[in-house]
């Protein structure tokens, strides 16, 4: 059910989108959303005092005629003891909502938006006041707030909750339609769901360098929610150098009640990381792959660069290492990186691998599937990293994992290819039975427990493909002289309905010219 009110949410207000850019009209619709939720949230609280306020047989009982108590329901307290925004008058919806035909309503938004960061100071800085210049047609953003005022339903559903999956998915529709853009925010649910199910998450500190839209958070709330856990035993940091999804992380976080530490501002983690002190006991991330302007040439004799220093053309290495850098002793790492990083030998990276694997750090290499990702169609990878083996389960030193999961995945659309549960599930078990010991076996095709000896067999490439072999479904018992006579055969035929094609049409183009 709630998926069709998404999907009728998402349509209805891509409709109002008119001629305006996806990665400006996003800004505009996910701000309404957080608008909506902090009020609804300050709504239900107030709700809450005024009974408690009203009941006789409640301790703080004030009386049961409103006049007496209602100055009491503007009483900051009773808001953030129990971690509820502070929603001044002139930002609460309903408020809002009564202006949204007004031609300055662009203004009153921008103007609400400012007084509830004043009022709140985890919020400073951290929310969109754009409304006023949106380059939206005549009373759209109030047929906007008239669309997004629809969410909550009563008590059929929890309104925070239904908010929260809103937001996701129309982070998630956002960048579908921003293509290659969107990729720069959002990383998609099912990639993310892989990296936590690996990882495990359950308590310590949780830790994305560079953390888009805030979704490896959401998920990892999810997972312990899951397995019977606190969220409140995990807590969040996470760092973004693009100010607007940094932003757009904040609101989200804020949406799912995260008490997260996004860094004072947003910033480049390389030149200024957030966190300088802190170490972490997992880290998940989806760095910008291979990217050569990341300033590598301020890095010189970098603390981080234990297994050598990065290229200053590419990234990918230097995002590895800043993460083994940040790993509290025993902690895991996560990362998702494009498949030339697990072979290139490009400027050093080749010795920079080599010294990683001789350094015991790498502990599972995952091949994912093409097509995953909204903003590239190429095979990506992921990279498990571990500071020690003996940590989190049997003593596997100087073991590596190798898992090709490029069969695994459903094709969603024409382009865009899904991981299912099952999909995920299989890579988890996998990696969870092997770093147990139990029941774990090596799989022809799809997952091979490596010796250090074996990979240096390999000249130190980390691609799974060269350690799990062939399935049996992908070796091919055709003998040679038959499948060359067949094919030989195909192209003969091949060649003749070409001909005749071309007969077609020349017989068709001379019709034209008489």
């Amino acid at each position: 059910m709630t998926e069709d009110i998404k999907t009728t949410l998402w349509k209805s207000a891509d409709k109002l989108r008119a001629q305006m850019d996806a990665a400006e009209y996003k800004h505009i619709v996910l701000g309404l959303i957080f608008l909506k939720y902090i009020s609804d949230k300050f709504g239900a609280q107030q709700e809450k005092i005024r009974q408690m306020v009203s009941d006789p047989s409640s301790d703080y009982f004030i009386s049961e005629d409103p006049d007496d108590y209602q100055s009491e329901l503007e009483e900051r307290d009773y808001y953030i003891q129990d971690n509820v925004f502070w929603v001044p008058q002139d930002a609460r919806w309903e408020k809002l909502r009564a202006q949204a035909k007004q031609p300055d309503i662009g203004s009153i938004i921008d103007n609400a938006m400012t007084s509830i960061e004043n009022e709140n100071s985890s919020l400073r800085g951290k929310l969109d006041k754009r409304f006023g210049r949106a380059q939206l047609n005549q009373g759209v953003l109030g047929e906007l707030i008239d669309l997004i005022s629809t969410i909550g339903f009563g008590s059929k559903y929890d309104e925070s909750d239904l908010l929260g999956e809103v937001y996701e998915y129309f982070l998630g529709q956002f960048a579908s339609a921003e293509g290659k853009k969107g990729g720069q925010f959002y990383t998609p649910s099912h990639v993310v769901k892989t990296l936590v199910a690996v990882l495990s998450p359950t308590s310590g500190r949780v830790y994305d360098p560079c953390c888009g839209s805030g979704g490896m958070f959401v998920q990892s709330e999810r997972f312990v929610k899951a397995h019977g856990g606190r969220v409140d035993d995990i807590s969040i940091y996470g760092q973004e150098s693009n100010p607007t999804t940094w932003r757009l992380a904040a609101m989200n976080l804020a949406i799912r009640g995260f008490a997260a530490d996004l860094g004072k501002e947003p910033g480049d983690t390389f030149a200024r990381d957030q966190f300088p002190d802190v170490k972490f006991d997992y880290i998940m991330a989806n760095p910008p792959f291979n990217i050569s302007d990341w300033g590598g040439e301020k890095y010189g004799g970098d603390v981080r660069w234990q297994f050598g220093r990065p290229p200053v053309g590419n990234a990918n290495y230097a995002w590895l290492q800043h993460m083994l850098w940040k790993l509290r002793p025993g902690g895991q790492a996560g990362v998702v990186l494009a498949n030339g990083s697990m072979s290139s030998n490009t400027s050093g990276e080749g010795d920079i691998r080599e010294a990683m694997v001789r350094g015991d750090v790498v502990e599972v290499m995952v091949a994912l599937p093409g097509q995953l990702f909204l903003n590239t169609q190429i095979p990506v990878c992921l990279w498990f990293l571990a500071n020690d083996k003996t940590a989190n389960g049997r003593d596997r030193k100087g073991e590596t994992l190798f898992i090709d999961a490029r069969q695994l995945g459903t094709m969603e659309t024409r382009v865009l290819k899904v991981f299912t549960d099952e999909d995920i599930a299989k890579i988890a078990d996998t990696v969870q039975s092997w770093k147990t010991g139990k029941v774990y076996e090596d799989v022809t095709g799809f997952c091979k427990s490596a010796s250090l000896e074996e990979i240096e067999r390999n000249g130190f490439s980390l691609t799974p493909g060269r350690y799990v072999g062939a399935s049996a479904d992908e070796i091919d018992l055709e003998p040679f002289p038959e499948k060359l006579n067949r094919l030989a055969q195909s192209l003969e035929k091949l060649g003749d309905e070409s001909k005749t094609l071309d007969k077609k049409i020349t017989v068709i183009l001379g019709s034209f010219s008489s």
